[in-house]
Parts: C-alpha cells; structure tokens; sequence
C-alpha cells in the first residue's frame, strides 16, 4: 500500500514508529510523511527524527518540550499544531474528533492551541510551519469543513499579530464520508475542493494573508471503497425469528460494527440463487455476543454453508484494527486488477502466533 501511494504522488500519515519504519523500508520518502497521535512514545518521536519526517503534529503542550530534547543540536524539526476548532462533525460521537470533549488536540476556544504555539515558538529546534485540524469521520457534507478553514485562517491571523509571523502550511485533515450501503451519503470530493479552496482564498484575503499551501488527508476515502472482505458461511442458524449466518472471521478481522455500530451490505458471491431474500444477520465466530458483522440485512433464503459472503468498503478501519482474539489468525490480503490476482499478505498462521510465545 505505501509503495502504491508513492506511485500515485500522495503524501503518507502515521501515528506510530512501526508505521514509520514500514514505510520507510519500501523506500517512501519520509519528507512526505506526517506523524501523528495523540500520545506518541519516546519511541516515536525518536523514530520520527532519526528517520528525517517532514511533520510531527503537536497534539498535547507536554509533547513540546519532550520532542525538543530529542531534536539534534543545529538542526530543526518542523511541526503542526493539532488545533480542535470546536465543530461537531461525523458519522458516530467515538469519531468526532472536532470537539472540546475528546483526546485529540489543542483547543481554540480555551486558548491552549495559542499557548502551545508561543511555547513552540521559544524552542530553536523546532520548526512551526502551520495548523492542522481534523474534524470525525464519515463527514458527507462540505459545510464543516469552510467552517474549520474560516476559525482557522482567523488564529493564523492572531499569530501573524502577537508573533509577526506567517505560517506557510494548513492542513485540514480528512474524514470524508464513503457510502458502505447503497443509499448512504458520501461526501462529493471535487465540491470539496472547488468550495474549501474557494473559502480559503477568501478569508485570506479577508485577513490579509498569504494563501497557505493546503493539505488533506482523504485517507478512508481511498482506501475504503478499493477493498472487499470475503467470509465462507460456516452455520446458518435459526433462532425464532431470527436468522444467523455465521463465517469464518469476525470482530478480530472487523471490530467496527463492535466499536462503533459500522453498517455494511454483505453479499452472496460466487453463484447465482433463485431463492427469495430473507433477513439475516451476519455473525463472526468469537465468544462475543456482540460478534456482529451486519444485522438485519438480506441475504438468499438458501444461503447455506460453504457459501462466500462479501462485504463491499472494506479497505479502510478494518484489517488494520484486526486482532488475536481466539487465535484464529489474521485473513490474508489478496491484490485483484484485471481479472487476476496476487498474494500481498499470507494469512497468519498458528506458528505466527506461537514463535511470539517465549515459554515459561
């Protein structure tokens, strides 16, 4: 995937050494990376500068002093200031990010975003170079985005006055919504851009300021829509008025629907089936009640063991979260274009597992 996106021109965003050094070994080059989170280890931040990253994003006013230690003697490190502009915007409150009540960033409203920039600012080995902000996911409309882009440009005004400088660099994060069932809304890409680069244009120039270069994060909506889950039905269970049909995997390859109520749309695949649609829920294989891949969806009434179940938008949020729980080992992942396919991923095998077991 990292060597995909540097074949396609785009920059990279990680949140932690692992992610870092695996993009680094394919030869990405770490001046296009962003790093983020908001409780980066010694670990990281070393890593972060041992390994030249463009951006480290200052999510938290202890983080300054911490990175600044760690930055070479006559050198600088460039950063962002992670800015929370106080916009409610999202699909589900455990990804609205933009908000005073949760772990990300530095407020604009309680004037801790301005005291982490002065701070920033007294420190020689640390670049400032702009402001990021990034508002929840699963965002399908352009509206809290021209609002985050006005607060913003107003506090890069405020710091040109109390500092006399201006910063080159606004990042708006991402979050844009993708449609994981057929109705659902997704944010228009291109009305973005034309509406967001319009709004900045103006409040610049409103203030008097420079157009700065601007930056997004369309992260899940690249990723989401090119990947596909495959199951293979296992049971089908029926319990009153319900049906179940149960496949091979489950919250450790999924835990969205868990965490957060994520919807999909599975379908059957790989043959045709007369029967009539019913409604069934789709259930994983772990000793959770809340093992639920998709309730209440329909699916051929002769749905049957052996099947193969796919769940379209699955390239985002989904594997990347997957887990070890029962020990059944993370699924493979399998490339397809043109009607052919290749191996990327194997799947995780018990010996994976058991050689991380160090013995008594």
């Amino acid at each position: 995937m990292a060597t995909w996106i540097h074949h396609e021109g785009l920059g990279l965003d990680v949140s932690s050494a692992g992610e870092l050094e695996l993009a680094v070994t394919t030869g990405f080059p770490p001046e296009h990376m962003v790093m983020h989170g908001n409780a980066k280890s010694p670990h990281d931040l070393r890593a972060a500068i041992r390994l030249g990253v463009g951006r480290i994003v200052i999510d938290s006013t202890s983080e300054i002093a911490r990175l600044a230690a760690e930055v070479p003697s006559g050198t600088r490190q460039k950063v962002l200031v992670r800015v929370v502009p106080g916009i409610a915007a999202g699909g589900h409150t455990a990804i609205r990010t933009g908000t005073e009540d949760q772990k990300f960033g530095l407020s604009l409203v309680d004037g801790s975003a301005q005291h982490a920039i002065a701070r920033i600012l007294d420190q020689p080995g640390l670049q400032l170079t702009g402001l990021h902000c990034h508002l929840g996911s699963q965002i399908a409309t352009v509206k809290p985005y021209l609002l985050a882009v006005r607060r913003l440009v107003g506090l890069l005004s405020r710091i040109r006055q109390q500092h006399g400088i201006t910063l080159p660099e606004l990042d708006i994060g991402g979050g844009h919504a993708v449609a994981y069932r057929p109705g659902e809304s997704l944010l228009d890409i291109e009305a973005l851009g034309t509406r967001i680069r319009t709004e900045l244009d103006a409040s610049c120039a409103a203030a008097g300021l420079p157009v700065p270069r601007l930056t997004i994060e369309p992260g899940r909506a690249i990723a989401g829509p090119a990947g596909i889950a495959l199951y293979r039905v296992l049971s089908v269970k029926r319990t009153g008025e319900r049906t179940f049909v149960a496949v091979d995997g489950g919250m450790s390859d999924n835990p969205r629907p868990a965490l957060y109520g994520a919807r999909y749309a599975p379908r059957l695949l790989g043959r045709h089936s007369p029967a009539d649609r019913q409604t069934a829920t789709v259930v994983g294989r772990h000793c959770e009640a809340g093992d639920i891949l998709a309730s209440d969806v329909q699916l051929p009434g002769d749905t049957r063991p052996g099947d193969l179940i796919a769940i379209p938008v699955a390239g985002a949020y989904h594997l990347s979260m997957a887990s070890g729980y029962n020990m059944v080992g993370r699924p493979p992942v399998v490339a397809v274009t043109e009607g052919r396919a290749r191996l990327l991923v194997r799947r995780e095998s018990f010996a994976d597992i058991r050689s991380r077991d160090v013995g008594l």
